[in-house]
């Protein structure tokens, strides 16, 4: 028990390096309804390719409610400082994850089940599961804007948005659908 408590008080302290590492260089937001990458850079007196370069967006005009943007950092430096704290963490953190892995497994396979099914329950209340249903500005399986597809409506450009937006807005699929319960729509 006592190595396993080192062990956890070593992860913590890798941890917090981490962090200091992090923030020493940047600041994070959280993307709220109306704002921009324009506004943000704006706010945090930056420019929209350092935000752009930071978060790596592919699409500096997408970005979605709830996502954590990095602004006024280095990337390059943070992500330095990431690497070295996760080697040693990794190092030090291999026997603690053995003893917890089956716990792991269990648990993520339990939630990758409901959420799948979650899924599963969301497009079919939303197109009936079909990938050229469309109604109105609202287009495929998960019924997402044509703007959150820029134009690319296929199969798999509408999972990746699909699960990029229900991460960013309600965390997982099974959030999603309880609120597509509560509200009509997610």
């Amino acid at each position: 028990m006592k190595i396993k408590s080192a062990l956890l008080s070593t992860v913590a302290a890798a941890s917090g390096l981490l962090a200091l590492g992090a923030t020493a260089n940047a600041a994070t937001v959280t993307v709220k309804s109306g704002d921009t990458v324009s506004k943000i850079a704006r706010t945090h007196k930056t420019t929209i390719s350092a935000i752009e370069k930071a978060n790596h967006l592919k699409n500096v005009n997408l970005i979605y409610v709830g996502q954590q943007l990095t602004v006024n950092g280095d990337s390059d430096t943070t992500s330095a400082t990431t690497s070295t704290t996760q080697a040693s963490a990794n190092t030090t953190t291999t026997q603690a994850t053995t003893n917890t892995t089956s716990q792991s497994t269990t648990t993520a396979s339990a939630t990758n089940s409901s959420d799948s099914s979650a899924k599963a329950w969301i497009a079919n209340k939303e197109s009936g599961g079909s990938y050229s249903a469309r109604n109105g500005q609202y287009i495929g399986k998960y019924q997402l804007s044509s703007s959150y597809l820029n134009g690319d409506y296929s199969a798999a450009n509408q999972e990746k948005v699909a699960n990029s937006y229900v991460a960013s807005r309600y965390g997982s699929w099974s959030a999603a659908k309880a609120h597509w319960e509560a509200n009509g729509w997610y």
